[in-house]
């Protein structure tokens, strides 16, 4: 194989591998009432409640156009509330309800399910291995969309 195909196939793969694992979430996810974005959110706000709309956009990495949407929707569903800041009114504060709290474990069991069955048949080290090279590849893409921000 060129150089060039050779970078086509690992593309491929790696979409086809994302796609894969979308779609396994999706509805591993939603047997419990969860939609694949969520779970960070979840995760989030159980080590540390009460982060504004902005703290959460910049600890999962997305627009605060997104948070918004998506606490919305997790709001309806009943699995967080929002409050306003004490010291600014114009913040509002994102809180586990309940609900939110008792999902906790549910998600932790289907994360890891969705993690067994991906890395089923992979020692240890090879587990090592590619969360060494997924980390390496979050770190570049997230500098590349940084640099495509300040543009």
């Amino acid at each position: 194989m060129s150089q060039d195909s050779d970078l086509l196939s690992l593309n491929f793969l790696l979409i086809e591998v994302c796609k894969l694992h979308y779609a396994n979430s999706h509805d591993l996810l939603e047997k419990i009432g969860l939609y694949r974005g969520q779970p960070p959110l979840l995760q989030t706000l159980g080590r540390q409640e009460g982060l504004s709309h902005s703290e959460l956009a910049r600890e999962l990495h997305v627009k605060p156009a997104t948070i918004t949407q998506m606490v919305k929707r997790m709001e309806q569903a009943g699995f967080v509330q929002r409050r306003r800041d004490a010291e600014d009114e114009r913040v509002s504060r994102v809180y586990l309800t309940e609900q939110g709290h008792a999902i906790q474990d549910d998600l932790i069991r289907v994360l890891c399910t969705i993690e067994a069955r991906t890395f089923a048949g992979f020692s240890e080290m090879e587990q090592e291995l590619v969360a060494g090279f997924f980390s390496r590849m979050r770190h570049n893409l997230l500098q590349m969309a940084e640099g495509e921000g300040s543009r």
